[in-house]
């Protein structure tokens, strides 16, 4: 199973994204993503941004994420 992490983005700069993922941040790619600006949400797995999701959907991801 894989299971990807939602988080804020906080920057973007040179193709890499800077994310905050529950007060935890770190860079990730975001060479997949078209017009990504920052205050979007992203579904990142193995360092990749690889889709853009809503606030609505990262608070989902955070309540199953709860249950593991």
């Amino acid at each position: 199973m894989c299971v990807g992490l939602s988080a804020k983005v906080v920057g973007i700069k040179d193709g890499m994204a800077l994310v905050d993922a529950m007060g935890a941040k770190r860079e990730v790619s975001a060479e997949l993503l078209d017009e990504l600006e920052p205050g979007d949400y992203v579904m990142v797995h193995a360092g990749v941004a690889i889709a853009k999701i809503n606030g609505d959907d990262d608070a989902e991801a955070d309540d199953v994420i709860g249950l593991l």
